[in-house]
């Protein structure tokens, strides 16, 4: 082969890779095909759909307000009137299930993106850096896992007081430790590969390394994980308000409400735990069918 000569285009690695790289839409259009070929995955998707629709249009499918007041119709089971029944304070349940789905996806999404970011970083900076640096760091998440996961999260509840940001931050610090332990665990398989070897010997320094080439490589088990963690996020928030740690009974969440139930259990008021209860199982089912197809869509060992 001739070597180029000065009337050569020269053609930048960068500029090749886009070249070779399928575009972002036939991506998501191939990501798209793989998905709905798997059922597992569609049943999932369709049930958080059910849940994500239904806390978008709240305010047009709830038959009532989530917090009217009604003394004349307290405590009266499933009727027309009232699909879910009514509580102690005639307040609609099938409506406060519906604006309480807006409180917990809430709760879900923050306390997820929070310890996705945090736990992500940690572990691949500790994977990366490998040494001391690596060992301190995860002793460390050994310590925060040492603790049982709701025990722990009482603590941190009763030490910040009850609402929602502290059901936020309690959920986002138990999850912490599995994001840190997950993306160490691909960094130190990905810092040895090929395409981390080729960045180092064209010169680029640790910052462009770690954050361009390697972690967007480390960061499908992440995703996967992160989807289940959804359905736990909302059940750990649920089981903080059933013990009054959490989002206060006032308010239209799924916990509180179960919480606020069970105080006519021995007067067989069935509905008013019951369906909130449903209302947290759906959503979490739905988000551990939706996690387990998509690791079976990423990951070509399982197809």
């Amino acid at each position: 082969m001739s070597a180029p000569t000065a009337n050569t285009p020269v053609i930048p690695a960068s500029a090749t890779d886009a070249a070779l790289t399928p575009p972002l839409r036939e991506r998501a259009g191939d990501f798209w095909f793989v998905l709905r070929r798997n059922p597992t995955a569609m049943i999932g998707l369709l049930m958080i759909a059910v849940v994500i629709l239904s806390a978008i249009f709240a305010p047009w499918i709830a038959p009532y307000p989530a917090n009217q007041i009604d003394f004349a119709v307290v405590s009266q089971p499933p009727s027309r009137a009232h699909l879910f029944g009514t509580d102690q304070f005639g307040q609609d349940i099938f409506s406060r299930i519906l604006f309480g789905a807006r409180i917990d996806l809430l709760i879900a999404l923050s306390a997820v993106v929070i310890s996705l970011l945090v736990g992500s970083i940690y572990g691949a900076v500790s994977g990366y850096v490998g040494g001391l640096t690596d060992e301190v760091a995860m002793r460390i998440m050994d310590i925060l896992q040492g603790f049982p996961r709701f025990i722990f999260a009482m603590g941190i509840a009763y030490a910040l007081g009850p609402g929602i940001q502290t059901v936020v931050i309690a959920t986002a610090v138990l999850n912490i430790p599995g994001y840190a332990r997950l993306m160490r665990s691909s960094m130190l398989s990905a810092k040895t590969s090929q395409y981390a070897m080729a960045a180092k010997a064209i010169g680029a320094n640790h910052r462009a390394i770690l954050f361009q080439h390697l972690v967007p490589n480390c960061l499908i088990p992440i995703f996967v994980i992160s989807t289940m963690q959804f359905g736990w996020a909302i059940l750990e928030a649920a089981g903080l308000s059933f013990i009054g740690l959490g989002v206060e009974t006032s308010r239209a969440e799924w916990g509180a409400m179960i919480q606020l139930g069970f105080q006519d259990f021995l007067q067989g008021h069935w509905w008013m735990y019951t369906f909130p209860g449903l209302a947290i199982a759906w959503t979490v089912l739905g988000f551990n069918l939706l996690g387990d197809g998509l690791q079976d869509v990423l990951d070509p060992r399982r197809r």
